[in-house]
């Protein structure tokens, strides 16, 4: 299945969007946690208006010694499907910070990546763009890795461009697409800190990429989306269909 509009009549008029995109964060988190190494879990987080993102965590690992329970990734591991960056920009992680933080007893799991289904509301003011580019700025800084994926139509202005004049001004290429995914990844390379970018154009009417999603640390998972967003309209499909046949008229 390809790319619809999801903001656009007919679809818009006959599916709300951000069910879609509630039940397309699901999917996304369930596929991650089949690849994520034991001690670590996805979950989507879905406040519309807000954000819609999913996030990748790192679990303190249980007391006791269990080494076969702990998926250990060679450093080099292979990566047949990724493309190499599109382009790598100078770039300084939070070497330092001075803060007064304040946990409940909960508190434990640590973020390591995370995914950001832009919403139209991140898109139709400067201050929420600002507020979007603000939250994904700080995630990189602290080196986590981030996927960003906008398909809303009808709203031209490009978070990624804006993100990336924000984290490395002139020295980084704008990308000319009002649709687009694209794929973070702060990391050290010869001494020098950097930021690897893909980044991929998507268009209505066509099939979605994968992207690389680089947790802290040397862990990368392919983010599917096309096969995701396959699951996720097929799930939509079947519901309007049980409907269909079991409501009586």
């Amino acid at each position: 299945m390809v790319l619809q509009d999801h903001f656009r009549p007919p679809l818009s008029v006959r599916r709300h969007w951000h069910a879609f995109h509630n039940a397309w964060a699901t999917y996304i988190a369930s596929d991650l946690n089949a690849k994520l190494p034991a001690n670590y879990f996805a979950e989507p987080n879905v406040q519309f208006g807000i954000e819609i993102d999913v996030a990748a965590f790192e679990e303190p690992l249980p007391e006791f010694d269990c080494p076969e329970t702990v998926i250990r990734l060679p450093r080099d591991f292979p990566n047949n499907w990724m493309s190499p960056p599109a382009q790598s920009v100078p770039f300084l992680t939070a070497a330092e910070t001075v803060q007064v933080s304040i946990f409940n007893t909960e508190a434990g799991p640590v973020l390591a990546g995370a995914i950001e289904l832009v919403s139209p509301a991140n898109k139709d003011s400067s201050t929420h763009r600002g507020a979007f580019v603000s939250k994904c700025e700080t995630y990189l800084r602290q080196g986590i890795g981030l996927v960003i994926v906008d398909v809303v139509t009808g709203r031209k202005e490009n978070l990624h461009n804006e993100l990336l004049a924000r984290l490395a001004g002139g020295s980084a290429s704008p990308f000319d697409a009002e649709l687009y995914a694209t794929a973070y990844r702060p990391i050290e390379r010869d001494g020098n800190q950097c930021l690897d970018i893909w980044q991929e154009k998507l268009a209505v009417g066509c099939a979605l990429p994968a992207l690389p999603l680089w947790l802290r640390g040397e862990i990368c998972l392919a983010v599917e989306l096309n096969n995701i967003y396959d699951r996720t309209a097929l799930l939509s499909l079947w519901c309007k269909m049980y409907i269909l046949i079991h409501l009586p008229l």
